[in-house]
């Protein structure tokens, strides 16, 4: 039944698509200042055409050719950059303040999809903590039938047994994540989640601070990442500490969720990195919106912040009573501390060339606000010493080709039209990113957030 109604769903889209729902003839943007993922630089006075769902041409404007039958839409002073890609996001997992399996809804993870693409994001990978309905879902918005970011995502992942990911923490229900006991019991679930289509594996490795009683054992990551090798899934695991970020890499990890937060990394954990060709995302913002929002910093009272914070959230982070204990709790210290050691080491890493990916976890916790994340996430990199088109890129080209995907993050002919419309230039300040105009997916324009600045 849901497959027939799903082709239906798409012979109606496909229909207004020809009637109307796309631009019936090719869209020229000129006058703009171009990042495409592909240049060190921007590119001033550009050309971006667009004809449908595809992107024809973009350059220098004396190097494109406009079609005769173009709309012309005059851009000037204005920057065009491909829409943001989440290497690492979650979605169903909260509304508002609660966290649990009863926000794992189709209306819940829809209003998450158009929250992130309201804000630039128009890409998502859902990293682990899926129910059933994500092979639904994520099917509808490939094909273009749902508004909102692209939906990729790990099935359920594999936990521990009376560990990670604290059940207190993440409050799932049983069809949202294994606990394998053993390695044959981590192989059959690779087995599950391949069968439901998974695009990636996830392992959750640590014992977060030690407030679970065990972290995965090395022979059940083992057998997850070889099973999932063997059934052509790559694998990605939750760290936090070196050294199980340095044993998971032995083992075969394709990538890492999460930065080095404990200690420095040290030379022979970077070699092994580049020895194994291992994808390495910080998620920056995660510590940060621990502590940052009883800080009340002024990129919070944005417009652009606060018209993405669920009504009870709003009122939370206003509270000076829950502004006071956060700032003077242990868990915004240890957050500070490890934000600290994230910035210091992803620098260390790029500068040795490790291939960074972008996410923040957004999506995971109240705090980690879907689409405002992300821009943290820019912020951030920038403040550990990243130059933002360096940022800009590995938020776009870098994070496309981390989850293998050839169609998007970068504006070229061929490539999805999946793009942002700035007022600013982010390449000189990377707050601008914020000052979004127009969001376009797939050829059609989007709802767009309130702008952090006029």
């Amino acid at each position: 039944m849901r497959r027939n109604a799903l082709l239906s769903a798409l012979a109606v889209a496909t229909s207004l698509s020809c009637i109307g729902g796309a631009a019936a003839k090719p869209l020229a943007f000129t006058g703009i200042r171009l990042i495409d993922g592909l240049s060190a630089e921007p590119v001033a006075d550009a050309v971006l055409v667009v004809d449908g769902d595809r992107i024809v041409a973009a350059g220098p404007r004396m190097a494109v050719a406009v079609p005769s039958d173009a709309e012309i839409r005059e851009r000037p002073g204005h920057t065009i950059m491909p829409g943001l890609i989440s290497d690492h996001s979650h979605v169903g997992i909260v509304r508002g303040v609660d966290v649990g399996a009863r926000n794992y809804t189709r209306e819940n993870i829809l209003a998450q999809l158009e929250a992130y693409t309201a804000r630039g994001v128009t890409t998502i990978m859902a990293l682990g903590l899926n129910g059933a309905i994500m092979p639904e879902i994520r099917a509808e918005a490939h094909a273009g039938l749902i508004p909102g970011a692209d939906l990729f995502g790990v099935d359920r992942g594999m936990g521990v047994p009376d560990g990670g990911p604290p059940q207190a923490m993440v409050r799932v229900s049983p069809d949202q994540l294994f606990r394998p006991a053993n390695a044959d019991e981590g192989r059959d679930a690779v087995r599950a989640m391949k069968a439901r289509g998974t695009d990636m594996v996830k392992l959750w490795l640590d014992d977060f601070g030690g407030s679970v009683p065990a972290k995965m054992q090395p022979s059940v990551y083992a057998a997850v990442i070889d099973e999932a090798h063997r059934l052509g899934l790559r694998v990605a695991a939750h760290v936090h500490d070196l050294e199980d970020a340095r044993a998971v890499v032995r083992a075969g990890v394709d990538v890492l969720a999460h930065g080095v937060r404990d200690k420095p990394v040290d030379p022979d954990f970077v070699a092994l990195l580049k020895a194994h060709d291992t994808w390495y995302i910080a998620t920056l913002a995660l510590d940060e919106a621990t502590f940052a929002y009883a800080d009340a910093p002024a990129w919070a009272q944005t417009p652009f912040v606060r018209t993405a914070l669920a009504p009870d959230l709003k009122a939370r982070f206003d509270d000076p009573a829950w502004q006071r204990d956060t700032r003077a709790s242990a868990k915004a210290q240890a957050a500070r501390d490890s934000l600290a050691t994230n910035l210091t080491n992803l620098k260390a890493l790029q500068t040795a060339g490790v291939r960074i990916g972008f996410g923040t976890d957004s999506g995971a916790a109240p705090e980690r606000v879907p689409g405002v994340a992300e821009h943290r996430e820019l912020a951030l990199m920038v403040q550990a010493g990243f130059t933002p088109m360096e940022v800009l890129t590995i938020a776009t080209a870098r994070a496309a080709d981390l989850l293998g995907l050839a169609d998007r993050g970068r504006l070229e002919a061929g490539r999805r039209a999946d793009f942002v419309v700035l007022a600013a230039d982010p390449s000189e300040d990377i707050a601008a990113s914020t000052r979004i105009v127009e969001v376009w997916q797939r050829g059609r324009p989007q709802a767009v957030a309130p702008s952090a600045a006029p």
